[in-house]
């Protein structure tokens, strides 16, 4: 099974790389979109102000807000990592205990 992204892990792509003020093109190879799911999220990054579109310069830059809301996803990732980690290893004793208590 591949890995899933959620709406976040995206977004948290995008604004990676409009971070270094990218056109489109670039930001849908970076975060590794198709054109039809980038051209959503860009709608609504743009409309949540996360980044904007500088005309002048053609280019997606990160705002004020998506540099919070990169920090806050930071936090948030490494807290569910180590969230992660704890439940496969709940999940492992559980197994264990039940292969122990099973009739052979």
């Amino acid at each position: 099974m591949g890995n899933y992204r959620s709406k976040l892990d995206i977004i948290a792509d995008i604004l990676q790389v409009a971070s270094q003020n990218a056109k489109k093109t670039q930001i849908m190879y970076r975060a590794n979109l198709s054109y039809k799911v980038l051209q959503r999220y860009l709608r609504e990054t743009i409309a949540a102000s996360l980044i904007r579109f500088d005309t002048e310069e053609q280019l997606y830059v990160i705002t004020a807000k998506g540099k919070e809301f990169l920090k806050a996803y930071s936090d948030y990732s490494k807290t569910n990592k180590i969230i992660e980690k704890r439940l496969n290893d709940v999940g492992s004793k559980k197994k264990n205990l039940e292969e122990l208590c099973s009739i052979k």
